[in-house]
């Protein structure tokens, strides 16, 4: 792992600059997503089918999952599997519930009254990966928030598969999914995004994917909303030196065995736990399934930054704002309030981040490439919309027109200030 030195402020502007390398977008591949976005607004399923043949070397009669296979994968399912997905359900629901959000109104003077109201969003699209990528854990994750809130119809998208992975359409069904159709890529969002003859179109799109399922998001947002564009995973931790080498490299490679490009950052005021945190790295890298991923991971991206003390450490990652943040230290909540920017944060030597991942019940969908400088979890929150409403009494508007007035003139609106007028004009 590469040892970053300096002050804070220049040490963020080093990470933060290599997160924006990391998730530059490919111009060429902006071009070929546009090309297929075209291509499926125009053509609709047969586009589908062509792309399932040339990407996926399936050719589909029909997109939609039927009940057959989902009973199979029920059938097939692991029963250890199965029994988490149910546990996991439950506590991100419990979660999620605490999110839900209420309307409200008041009536600050005679004849007036103000307020908003709460509805779901209509439809929503979930993206789902599959082969290497495909994750039970991340349906429940999209599914249920949006469930909560209400959303009124859920439709799945994966790629077709000659078999697919049982726990994803276990998952699916567990979670409430409506509906769940045989397309991935930047062609399966395109479909979400525009409908076809097959496939709805949706108002929101969810979930992960590839840089080509990410660029289609960020083409197609406007037409509908999306949760996010994610970057590489990464995780932060802060650790003193009451934390164990062998838990914090552990944690590190958890997310390093993600992609190569994913990015593990230890910042510590411990030359001590820096070193073994190193050693212990690479002893576990030996052992590893993926260790080539978390290898290239570690020794491309990876950070050890040793700070002067515990603000420092804090300063630096809050400038840093991962996705994931570690609090590796005794009494770690009690360190909480100095956490202003993070995904998710995890709290004291036993709360591993796979936690998060699988079962606590906060969401594992999290702003990446510091964007949680401004952004959140996903949530229920992101499957609702606000709407406001006012009314005004003749007297109550009577009272306000100087007020309504004076501001459109001021800004060359006599429009404005007319349709107020007008009111005050009647008998």
């Amino acid at each position: 792992m590469k040892r970053l030195t300096g002050s804070n402020e220049e040490i963020s502007k080093i990470l933060y600059q290599e997160q924006l390398e990391l998730n530059k977008q490919n111009v060429d591949v902006e071009e070929a997503v546009r090309a297929i976005i075209d291509d499926v607004r125009n053509r609709g399923d047969q586009a589908l089918r062509d792309y399932s043949i040339k990407f996926d070397k399936i050719d589909l009669t029909d997109f939609e999952v039927g009940q057959d296979l989902i009973d199979q994968a029920f059938a097939e399912v692991d029963r250890d599997v199965l029994a988490a997905l149910d546990n996991a359900k439950a506590n991100i629901e419990s979660y999620h519930r605490q999110q839900l959000e209420v309307g409200f109104e008041d009536q600050p003077s005679d004849g007036v009254r103000r307020g908003q109201l709460i509805r779901p969003i209509e439809r929503v699209g979930v993206y789902v990966p599959g082969g290497t990528a495909a994750y039970p854990s991340s349906v429940l994750m999209n599914v249920i928030p949006a469930k909560i809130a209400g959303v009124k119809e859920i439709i799945m998208i994966t790629p077709p598969q000659e078999q697919f992975v049982p726990a994803i359409l276990v998952a699916a069904k567990l979670a409430g999914v409506d509906k769940i159709y045989q397309v991935g890529g930047a062609q399966g969002v395109a479909a979400l995004a525009y409908g076809t003859q097959s496939i709805p179109k949706v108002d929101k799109i969810t979930g992960p994917g590839n840089i080509f399922v990410a660029t289609a998001k960020k083409e197609v947002y406007g037409t509908v909303g999306i949760d996010m564009i994610a970057g590489p995973s990464e995780i932060g931790v802060i650790a003193d030196s009451t934390a164990s080498p062998r838990f914090v490299a552990a944690d590190l490679l958890s997310q390093a065995e993600h992609d190569k490009l994913a990015r593990a950052i230890l910042v510590t005021n411990s030359e001590t736990l820096a070193d073994a945190v190193e050693a212990e790295i690479e002893a576990q890298l030996q052992t590893l399934p993926r260790q080539e991923i978390a290898r290239a991971s570690i020794e491309n991206n990876g950070r050890i930054i040793i700070a002067q003390d515990v603000d420092g450490m804090f300063e630096l990652m809050n400038l840093v704002a991962p996705e994931h943040l570690e609090i590796a230290m005794e009494n770690a909540y009690d360190y909480l309030d100095k956490v202003e920017n993070a995904g998710s944060v995890f709290l004291g030597h036993y709360t591993s981040e796979p936690i998060g991942d699988y079962y606590a019940g906060a969401n594992h969908v999290l702003p990446t490439t510091a964007t949680s400088r401004f952004s959140s979890a996903l949530g229920v929150h992101d499957f609702i919309k606000r709407i406001q409403y006012i009314q005004y009494s003749k007297a109550a508007v009577n009272s306000a027109e100087k007020d309504i007035t004076t501001l459109a003139y001021a800004e060359g609106l006599q429009a404005h200030a007319r349709a107020i007028e007008v009111r005050n004009d009647q008998n």
